[in-house]
């Protein structure tokens, strides 16, 4: 068959085939636009891949996707985001999700039973993509070429283990399990690093622990790619030519052409889609253009001139051709050159996009739509040539002309682009000199690993000489781009200046000048300062050693198998189980945790749709005060799906435009005839399918009238000006403390009226807002909500609705994260979908997308302090005041909770005497709520700033000011009145001595001071911190049933949110109905399940929140279970009597034979002298600081927490380090920003970042401290949800320490005036921001150390 036709016979084709899990599809015509991801979850029943962000960010819908190669006649495996990857493209293909691994009824993947059994998942929504991207691994390194490793594991090495999740965000675990899951297969894994899990038992032998594993078996892998597939690897041609795919460049001419003679239909060039979640393209695209099948787009050459990628060739298929070795031999420059091309390749974006994004794809966008491209920036610094076809002209253009020309049109395509081979020049030189070629690339970016865009990133290429006066700068090549310019640039001023030059301090000096004037971002390019003193930052890290070579710095990213094992080194876990109350106090497995992995556990998106199901979105408003006049669309009809649209004006007769409720005020479900601030929810689209509903929400148009309005109050300072305040109530409203007068007049120094501000922080749960709501009979409303709170859930669609409470029904199984923001925040999401199902009598849900999620979520209170504090010169402090304005927003949602939380975490210190005045200030703003921690860790920064101060103040060490002011226990009283405890219950100051031993505390400090004197570019600071959380326990119902066979199904109040409450709830219910004691109760833990929340079953389910509901949970269960254990004590004597030994099954038997009521239930409320606890930890951390970046890397940290009596170490430690690392967030990189009109616009993983495996501390050591009994708690437990978190704040000391150093030394070389005591003297905001971190250390430290080192005729 010659080339036409194949041609002929591919444009007949036209059937879509490919296979999930091994069961074959085969499609006749599809929208073009659709998703794998919308097919997965629509049109099968693998519903594991989730949806999280939409935008190739999170790796939550990341699948395994695999395709024949029939030249080289084998499979190519590669995980990709299946939100990205459209449908059409996979033709020929074959998926592998998590569900087709294994599962629950069959058999369990060895990966399903490690991520379950190391206590890998909390939530679960992340877990199966955890999943597919450690299987991805595995399968790709069955291939490689190393030796066979040890039975039960695979060729993996640790450092490929742990980077198989570097895209994957989990917002639970904190990454320390999951990253002991994925090292546990690699052959050269040290067991005895791996984490807690439920295998093995303290004091194993290796051997024991090996044998323990779930076994793995490289060789009895699953089939990725069926048989029957082999032969479908075809071009894919609809017949409606909604779809084509050309075979040569004259076909893809010919449809361009014919497209643009014929009615201008839009066409969409495709090779992987994965712009598509950077720039949300809205419009319609009525033809698709499939590049991948051309020979000339794809190919990879290889010759002594260079290499050529041809534009549709993968990203990481580039990298591994920089990388491997080829028969033809380029000589160690070229070939050095190519590797460091590589290695910055593989940190852009994360490997799901980099195996279907394409090199062209990536650069179109470059040159097209001003995308800040890394590999742009590369290619330009070497001197790429770029081949582009238009119509007939064939061009080859170098990349700097590439970037300078007119945006490509449709009429444009970019065939390949050649890399060539640079080596060193030897004309005009003797034969004696010593030349070389240098070549680097750079880039600064929240994230060192990629899946974040960099600030800056540069490429350096020099050709110099050795001579007697120095080194010879032959000639130089300095590209810089992603800072706020459209295209990557040559810094040509500075080039010309170099190239002649001998370089010394002084010439240096001159070139960054030149860079700084060269590198300047356009006008509103966020920290524009900061991107040029990165430019002049990495030229001073290329040229400088070559002057200096102490100035070296290494990145510790620059990872190798052999020089650095692995992002996460290493871990300690202390835990002490406990038999006391068996199986209370075992570190069993989380209930559920497999099914989570296996993909089998459902969450509320997960139900498939009913009959007739339509889907919803939010219209928002996009100004803070205006007049709603209409909502409509451009057109005159619906968009394409669109049903109806629903505003305040569809609420039925007797109903309420309600759409959250509290015991403080309620929150409209619309906005009615006035926004109230910018992302208000105005409407509510319904189509026919999610996308259709987001993209006619999108495409609404609001009209709007200010007149008559005054303008929007947007801030605290406007709010208090205008006295606009929401009420706390007297009884929420905390007491002062001792006499602040009194306590001023004994100080010896004074700070007054110092300013701190604080912002906000989103919750980023995994699984966003959802619900499903089905009209039943009889006017009622079955809804499935993703809340922290299904009983308040119920009261607002009731209202809303108009309809008696008994009308409605709400069910929660699980929630895929909430952490505060699933309370309020579900209530208006549930209501939406009620209200447009009671209307159109259909059933309606919602599965709101990130953007919309962020808009409305509210997140944490930004508040501004402003404090005076009174202290002796021995560092005691003797009296503060506050002065705290708290932004609530536009409604009272749970504001009023905030100040005494807030009292409750800063009274961590004694104080001497405590004054303040809270208020809560109403802003046109979304409304603020209780995300986790709330108040609490914005009241423990605000100590810390504290005793910062006064410790620079004073000239002290800050360690020794928080020693000094530690609460005695008579201190501790006065302070936390009713709540202190017994005085064996104040752990705190033996668990900061604790850990200043365990953690070598006081040798570490010796040894960073040492590290500071020796290294100028990278700064050590070294923090220990204490906390105190007080905690309040909530009423919360309960039931415990016995069935007939001993099975137990046990409900409660609480909701499971992956803080494994069910699991402590299980273990309660076995522990107290084993006090019947009889035989078979050992096993009553299998035969425990806890079943989901239901309105109409349980009532005054109440709040999941405040860390507090899985231990009242289990109180409430506990007293159910000695009302059965009484009921059934009888019975057991009789049947002991006549039998002597008695089962369990017996005694239930009899039980129901005798009519004994097996139900149990009860309303626990707490009793007043022991609703309020204290709950103490504490952290060390060490952070190391790089002054050209700012880049703050976590190297340590150690954490003491007291549990009490855990009720499962395991769970409470899963907890800690996952509190712990999202309070690295908000003290270090997420910013929840808004516009001049309160509009939010960090709204998706491109600006909003949540740390990463590759952000958490490199070794992080957690002690769970059973601190013994304690009376009123629950079996002497404590709670572990939200106290961590405030430990992170140690990360944030520890990076001012570090500054403080960096400060010292710029003060050394001239760039800082005043005394050593002045330059320490300086706020550090939250978060600590790369910007933020550099600015500090001074946007000006390379050239006042430069100046500093150069002699006056240094520069000619």
């Amino acid at each position: 068959m010659d080339g036409r036709e194949m041609s002929n016979a591919a444009k007949e084709l036209g059937t879509l085939v490919f296979a999930v899990n091994g069961e074959r599809f085969e499609l006749s015509d599809v929208d073009p636009s659709t998703t794998l991801l919308e097919f997965l979850r629509s049109q099968t029943r693998f519903k594991g891949v989730k949806l999280s962000c939409g935008e190739g960010g999170c790796g939550a819908c990341d699948v395994l996707l695999s395709k024949y190669d029939p030249e080289l006649k084998q499979v190519e495996n590669g995980k990709v985001n299946s939100c990205l990857a459209l449908l059409c493209s996979i033709n020929g293909c074959s998926v592998t999700t998590t569900e087709g691994l294994g599962n629950s009824k069959d058999e369990l993947h060895p990966i399903h039973k490690r991520m379950a059994g190391f206590h890998a998942s909390q939530c679960g929504f992340c877990t199966p993509a955890m999943c597919i991207s450690l299987f991805s691994a595995l399968v790709n390194a069955k291939n490689a070429n190393r030796p066979e490793p040890p039975p039960g594991f695979s060729k993996l090495t640790v450092l490929e283990a742990e980077k198989a999740i570097v895209g994957n965000l989990c917002r639970c675990t904190g990454y320390r399990p999951i990253a002991d899951t994925c090292k546990s297969f690699a052959a050269d894994v040290d067991i005895e690093d791996l984490g807690i899990n439920s295998f093995w038992k303290k004091g194993d032998s290796i051997e024991d622990k090996i044998s323990k594993l779930p076994f793995y078996d490289p060789n009895d892998e699953i089939c990725t790619y069926p048989e029957f597939l082999k032969n479908e690897s075809k071009p894919l041609n609809f017949k409606s030519q909604s779809w084509s795919t050309p075979l040569t460049i004259e076909e893809l001419q010919s449809l361009l052409e014919v497209n643009l003679a014929g009615n201008g239909t839009k066409i969409k060039l495709v090779v992987g889609n994965t712009s598509t979640g950077y720039y949300k393209d809205l419009e319609h695209y009525g033809k698709y253009i499939d590049l991948r099948y051309i020979p000339e787009l794809s190919l990879i050459r290889r010759d002594h001139t260079g290499i050529e990628i041809g534009a549709t060739v993968p990203i990481s298929k580039a990298i591994l051709a920089l990388r491997e070795e080829h028969e033809v031999k380029l000589c160690s420059e070229a070939q050095l050159v190519f590797q460091k091309i590589a290695n910055h390749m593989e940190r852009v974006a994360s490997g799901s996009i980099r195996n279907f994004a394409s090199v062209g794809g990536n650069l179109v966008i470059a040159q097209r739509r001003y995308f800040p491209s890394d590999i742009a920036t590369i290619f330009l610094a070497v001197d790429s040539i770029v081949s582009i076809i238009t119509g007939q002209k064939h061009e080859k253009l170098t990349f700097e002309e590439f970037l300078g020309r007119p945006p490509l049109d449709s009429k444009s395509v970019l065939l390949s682009v050649k890399i060539p081979c640079w080596k060193p020049e030897r004309k005009g030189l003797s034969s004696e000199t010593e030349t070389k070629l240098l070549f680097e690339t750079y880039r600064a970016s929240p994230r060192p690993l990629g899946n974040a865009l960099p600030f800056l990133n540069a490429a350096f290429l020099a050709d110099i000489s050795s001579s007697k006066t120095g080194v010879l700068v032959n000639n130089i090549r300095l590209a810089f781009g992603a800072y706020g310019t459209k295209h990557a640039k040559r810094a040509r001023k500075v080039e010309e200046y170099l190239a002649g030059k001998v370089l010394s301090f002084g010439v240096l000096y001159e070139a960054v000048k030149l860079v700084k004037a060269a590198v300047v971002p356009e006008h509103g390019t966020s920290d524009p300062a900061y991107r040029s003193s990165l430019a002049v930052g990495f030229l001073c890290e290329f040229l400088l050693p070559l002057i200096d070579p102490d100035s070296v710095t290494s990145d510790p990213y620059e990872f190798d198998d052999v020089g650095n094992p692995g992002l996460v080194s290493s871990a300690k876990q202390v835990i002490e189980p406990s038999r006391e109350y068996y199986p209370v106090g075992k570190p069993i497995m989380k209930s559920g945790a497999a099914l989570q992995a296996s993909g089998e556990a459902i969450y509320v998106d997960d139900i498939p749709s009913p009959e007739n199901c339509l889907h919803g979105a939010f219209i928002h408003s996009t100004k803070p005060l205006a007049w709603v006049k209409d909502v409509k669309f451009e057109s005159k009809s619906l968009p394409d799906g669109v049903t109806d649209i629903i505003s305040f004006k569809d609420i039925p007769k007797g109903g309420e435009n309600i759409g959250s409720n509290t015991v403080y005020g309620d929150e409209p479900l619309f906005a009615d005839a006035i926004t109230s601030y910018a992302g208000q929810p105005v409407a509510f689209v319904v189509a026919d399918t999610q996308k259709h509903a987001d993209v006619g929400a999108a495409m609404a148009i609001i009209d709007y009238d200010t007149e008559g309005l005054g303008p929007p109050i947007l801030t605290v300072e406007e709010a208090f000006e205008k006295s606009c305040f929401f009420e706390v109530p007297s009884d929420m409203y905390p007491a002062q403390v001792g006499d602040f007068s009194k306590g001023m007049s004994e100080a010896d120094h004074k700070i007054l009226s110092a300013e701190i501000r604080l912002g906000s922080q989103y919750f980023f749960y995994m699984e966003t807002q959802t619900a499903l709501a089905i009209p039943d009979e009889d006017n009622c409303m079955v809804v499935y909500s993703s809340s922290q709170c299904p009983e308040n859930v119920h009261t607002v669609i009731a209202r809303c609705l108009g309809i008696p409470e008994h009308n409605v029904r709400v069910i929660t199984r699980r929630v895929g994260g909430g952490f505060g923001g699933k309370v309020t925040k579900s209530m208006p999401i549930a209501a939406a979908s009620a209200l447009a199902a009671h209307k159109l009598r259909r059933p309606v849900r919602i599965y709101v997308n990130r953007k919309s999620d962020m808009l409305i979520a509210g997140g944490r209170h930004p508040m501004k302090i402003t404090y005076s504090v009174g202290f002796k010169s021995n560092g005691k402090i003797t009296a503060l005041h506050l002065d705290i304005l708290i932004n609530s927003g536009i409604v009272i949602d749970l504001s009023p909770v905030v100040p005494g939380t807030m009292l409750g975490s800063l009274k961590k210190y004694d104080w001497g005497a405590l004054s303040f005045n809270i208020k809560l200030c109403k802003t046109n703003t979304s409304a603020k709520t209780t995300m986790r921690g709330p108040g609490e860790v914005n009241a423990t920064f605000l100590a810390e700033a504290i005793i910062e101060r006064v410790a620079s103040t004073l000239s002290m060490e800050v360690d020794f000011i928080r020693t000094k002011n530690l609460h005695t226990y008579e201190s501790l009283s006065f302070f936390y009145e009713g709540s202190a405890g017994e005085p064996q219950e104040y752990t705190l100051p033996s668990i900061m001595d604790k850990l200043a031993s365990t953690s070598s505390f006081e040798k570490r400090i010796e040894m960073t001071e040492e590290y500071n004197l020796c290294d100028k570019w990278r700064k050590k600071g070294i923090s220990r911190v204490p906390i105190i959380h007080q905690c309040t326990l909530q009423p919360i119902p309960a039931r415990v049933s016995i069935l007939w066979d001993g099975s137990v199904a046990v409900e409660v109040g609480g909701i499971e949110l992956g803080q494994g409450l069910w699991t402590k709830v299980k273990q309660m219910t076995a522990y107290a109905l084993s006090l019947i004691q009889c035989d078979g109760t050992e096993d009553l833990l299998d035969k425990v399940r806890v079943v989901q929340a239901d309105t109409l079953s349980l009532v005054q389910g109440g709040f999941t929140a405040e860390s507090s509901t899985s231990e009242s949970s289990c109180g409430a269960v506990r007293v159910c279970c000695d009302i059965l254990v009484g009921r059934l004590a009888p019975l057991k004597e009789k049947l002991h009597k006549q039998m002597g030994s008695v089962t369990w099954d017996d005694i239930i038997l009899q039980a129901h034979s005798e009519n004994v009521n097996l139900s149990a239930s009860t309303y626990l409320v707490p009793d007043s002298d022991s609703m309020r606890y204290l709950n103490y930890g504490a952290a060390v951390s060490e952070v190391e600081v790089n002054i050209l970046t700012g880049e703050t890397r976590i190297l340590r940290s150690d954490i003491i927490y007291d549990c009490g009596q855990s009720l499962n170490p395991a769970v409470d430690l899963g907890q800690i380090e996952g509190a712990f690392v999202q309070g690295i967030g908000f003290f270090m990189s997420e910013e929840y920003l808004s516009n001049s009109d309160g509009m939010v616009v960090t709204v998706g993983t491109w600006t909003y970042e949540i740390p990463t495996i590759d952000t958490i501390p490199k070794q992080f050591n957690v002690e769970v401290l059973n601190s013994g009994h304690h009376k009123k708690r629950v079996l002497s437990s404590k709670a572990s949800g939200e106290p961590p978190l405030l430990l992170a704040v140690s990360v944030h000391c520890a990076t001012r320490a570090a500054i403080k150093e960096a400060r010292k030394q710029l003060r050394s070389w001239g760039g800082l005036e005043g005394s050593d005591s002045e330059s320490t003297l300086f706020d550090l905001e939250v978060p600590a921001t790369m910007p933020v971190v550099k600015q500090l250390c001074g946007l000006n430290s390379v050239e006042k150390y430069l100046q500093f080192c150069a002699s006056p005729s240094d520069s000619t």
